[in-house]
């Protein structure tokens, strides 16, 4: 598990402790160095970094041609990228990616909320952390491009504690929380770099934009 005082130091204010916790259980790594390749959705099998140097190596090596995710945060690594060149070493240092991890999946979390008419009704709202999970994962939420979207600032996020990994539904510490992902979402597999990477791709056909 990552530790709390991490946590505290270092993840979006928007989203409290044990949803950051959750998020990382069900999308991210305990290991900073965690690079993860897929081209489609087939994972890339890839030599398992040791060093922050070998996992920059590896990233600059696919991520123009590849889903690449990493870190604690499994952060898509071409984000607004418009040169390899231009990825830093914050990508693998712990804190640095969870700060730019967290920031952005509290503005996916956001765009789901929002779409859902932002909830309060704790029957609803592990839904909804199950969405923006999955929509993390793909890129895309009921056909927005979620990384490149813009932020629904307004919107507040609910505090209730959604499950872990493996969890079913049921009551934790009074609120209620979710058990598997919906799996008709969990089918829209999609890059989640076309979401916002503007390295060109245009080699590669699935990926053009």
């Amino acid at each position: 598990m990552v530790d709390a005082a991490l946590i505290q130091q270092c993840a979006d204010p928007a989203l409290k402790p044990a949803i950051v916790e959750t998020f990382i259980e069900r999308a991210g790594s305990q290991d900073p160095l965690t690079v993860t390749v897929r081209s489609g959705n087939r994972v890339v099998l890839v030599p398992k970094p040791t060093t922050p140097d070998e996992a920059m190596d590896l990233i600059r090596e696919h991520v123009d041609r590849s889903i690449v995710r990493v870190g604690i945060t499994q952060y898509p690594a071409g984000l607004g990228v418009v040169e390899v060149s231009e990825l830093k070493p914050d990508l693998v240092d712990a804190c640095a990616n969870l700060r730019m991890g967290t920031a952005l999946f509290a503005k996916v979390y956001r765009i789901v909320t929002k779409w859902y008419g932002n909830p309060t009704d704790k029957e609803v709202l592990p839904q909804v952390f199950d969405d923006a999970i999955i929509a993390w994962q793909t890129g895309y939420f009921e056909g927005t491009a979620v990384f490149r979207a813009p932020d629904p600032v307004e919107v507040k996020l609910a505090g209730s504690t959604p499950a872990r990994e493996g969890e079913t539904a049921e009551r934790v510490d009074g609120d209620a929380v979710a058990g598997d992902a919906n799996p008709s979402r969990e089918a829209e597999t999609t890059d989640p770099t076309e979401a916002g990477i503007r390295i060109d791709l245009s080699r590669i056909g699935a990926l053009e934009k």
